[in-house]
């Protein structure tokens, strides 16, 4: 057949073609995806055309791959609207942009990242093939097939063709480097990623290898927990049930579909990563979209489609991009909404998933002043509280597990004090003495035990002016003191006076500011250390900044309960010493010093001031007190 037409494509620079090959996309297997794009693409417009009845309509619509090993070829097919002689001198021969230049100094930088080229389309396939061929029919009646024919430089051939059936074939002559993609497993796996939820049939060797149906394009009356659970499940294997979704379907003032999935998160969330999948027309761009939602929403699944997201520029320009920032703020207000419906309608289904979503809802809170407000009412907190039957205060509180919940609206309301105190707790166990001091004298404590927490507690602190957020190792409070008059002894000394001066001198530490106290309840501890709430946070946080766990500052208050069994008898071996001549220190007197150094130590050991090189030395000690107490009883 005679050659029809020689010619030049029409580029702005002769060096498209090295870029394309090797700087345009990071994966060069993103060819498939461009290529079967615009089979869809040439479909639909087929079917449109036949409806105006500018055309004849397609038996069927359908994409066909085809492998010859023997020549090395990949074949895309499909029976499309196809293109006339002169559409592919527009389409094809000409490689138009906007700015070249600009363009080109882009692709020079690959670690700009960008997101998708939908634009560059066919020319994508010259990534694997060192030659590409095209043999096409227009649907147009009366049409030539013709047959165009480029090895990657920007000469081409054009010529007629013998192709009788509507549609296009676009041929690869895969690269020897590229000759993985003739492997029918490496498609398949392709297929799966890029277009598995394209509406068109895609077939390879006789065999469908596209879903072709996505849920999220489904109005919600028309879909089961089982189809939401099925798709969770194909997306992301072995990961068991997702807690819940939530189905997105709007187009006004864009078009975006998606259903997002909360995951049962195990450990700690990779708050960076991601792992929602972007799509557009239902072709996978994506799986890093940290430009489009929150960054609070980055470890939700599931899927975005939108063609309304731009796909050609930077992740920086993304970022500045009005309608992507407007994108963001309607995923995240649909997610606030379905959390409050739920907290609403399905409480106990709210409380018993609460452990796994509290993290989205923190940090969220405290990154996006709008939901902050959407949210605000919805956020839970784990509390000593226990409902009573028969209780109106019940309706404010929800058991899960060995768990009961409440909100802080809630506690406010129970709170008496005037002063609007809230208690609460970061660590049940090296808290667990003070933690149960106020909980013996009938006081409410919030456990606020997560990373997250050490955060959200200024954050919820800055949104409620109006109350006081307190540890339980901050103070005391006058509930639990008892206040009654002391007598003093012969001396003029009160009980207090006597007990501060005797575990002062055993303990002969200026640094330590020995406070006695009468403490209500049989729970009481016999001592404690205490440190003020603002001290302590900046204790932490200079830990922080040095990059090191928090210790016991050298300044602190040991708070001794003069009301504990173990003091009284402290107090009472003090009195009954007897000082021999020549000696410093009674038996007894040396005895009650070294009770005031456990009592002290236990006090630093309950929340976790002892370093491990005092351990040993505590329990050597520990020992030899209780010899000393067992000569008096053996």
């Amino acid at each position: 057949m005679p050659v029809k037409e020689e010619g030049t494509i029409l580029i702005h620079t002769e060096n498209i073609f090295p870029i394309i090959k090797k700087a345009v996309y990071s994966d060069h297997e993103i060819f498939i995806r461009e290529l079967i794009s615009n089979s869809v693409d040439a479909i639909k417009k087929r079917k449109m055309a036949a409806f105006a009845g500018d055309c004849v309509a397609a038996d069927d619509e359908k994409i066909k791959i085809s492998i010859d090993r023997e020549h090395k070829t990949l074949t895309i097919s499909d029976n499309g609207i196809g293109m006339t002689s002169d559409e592919i001198k527009k389409y094809i021969n000409q490689v138009a942009f906007s700015s070249a230049e600009e363009f080109l100094e882009k692709y020079k930088q690959p670690d700009d990242g960008f997101i998708g080229h939908f634009g560059l389309g066919f020319y994508s396939s010259f990534m694997v093939a060192e030659e590409v061929e095209i043999i096409t029919k227009s649907a147009k009646n009366d049409s030539q097939a013709i047959k165009w024919k480029c090895n990657g430089s920007p000469q081409y051939t054009l010529d007629e063709s013998d192709k009788e059936e509507i549609g296009t074939d676009i041929i690869l002559h895969l690269m020897e480097e590229e000759i993985e993609y003739i492997e029918p497993s490496r498609i398949k796996t392709l297929i799966k990623k890029y277009c598995d939820f394209m509406p068109i049939e895609i077939s390879l060797e006789e065999e469908v290898i596209n879903k072709m149906n996505p849920p999220w394009r489904e109005s919600k009356q028309n879909l089961k927990d089982e189809d939401y659970i099925e798709l969770y499940k194909y997306l992301y294997p072995f990961q068991g049930d997702p807690l819940l979704w939530v189905h997105l379907n709007t187009d006004y003032p864009y078009n975006l579909q998606g259903i997002l999935y909360f995951p049962k998160i195990s450990g700690r969330a990779d708050w960076e990563s991601g792992e929602i999948k972007l799509f557009c027309n239902q072709v996978f761009v994506s799986d890093s979209i940290k430009e489009i939602v929150p960054r609070y929403l980055l470890p939700l699944r599931g899927v975005i489609d939108s063609p309304d997201i731009p796909l050609n520029v930077s992740r920086s320009a993304l970022q500045s991009d009005r309608r992507v920032k407007s994108i963001g703020n309607f995923i995240a207000k649909k997610l606030a909404d379905k959390l409050k419906t739920l907290k609403k309608d399905e409480t106990q289904f709210y409380a018993d998933i609460w452990d796994s979503i509290a993290p989205f809802i923190k940090i969220g809170a405290m990154e996006d002043e709008k939901f902050a407000e959407q949210v605000k009412d919805i956020i839970l907190y784990s509390t000593t509280k226990v409902p009573v039957e028969d209780n109106e205060e019940n309706n404010e509180l929800v058991k899960s597990g060995s768990k009961t919940f409440t909100t802080l609206e809630g506690y406010k309301n129970r709170l008496t004090d005037e002063n609007k105190k809230i208690l609460y707790s970061t660590d049940e166990v090296s808290q667990s003495t003070a933690l149960n001091m106020w909980t013996s004298q009938g006081k409410e404590v919030l456990k606020l035990d997560t990373v997250i927490d050490t955060q959200f507690i200024p954050w919820l602190e800055e949104k409620n002016k109006e109350i006081n957020f307190v540890r339980v190792d901050s103070e005391l409070d006058e509930s639990i003191k008892d206040d009654s008059p002391e007598i003093a002894d012969k001396d003029g000394n009160t009980k207090s006076e006597t007990l501060k001066k005797i575990i002062s001198s055993a303990l002969n530490n200026e640094k330590v500011t020995v406070q006695i106290q009468n403490l209500k309840g049989d729970n009481s501890p016999p001592s404690l250390i205490l440190l003020p709430e603002q001290m302590r946070r900046i204790n932490d946080i200079t830990a922080l900044m040095e990059q090191k766990l928090p210790g016991l500052p050298e300044y602190h208050n040991l708070i001794v309960n003069s009301n504990h069994p173990l003091i009284q008898g402290l107090l009472k071996l003090n009195s009954n010493q007897i000082v021999i001549e020549g000696s410093s220190k009674s038996e007894e007197g040396q005895l009650a010093s070294d009770i005031a150094i456990h009592v002290y130590e236990m006090a630093k050991l309950s929340i976790g001031g002892l370093e491990n090189k005092d351990i040993a030395a505590f329990q050597n000690r520990n020992a030899e007190l209780l010899g000393k107490l067992m000569k008096n009883f053996v």
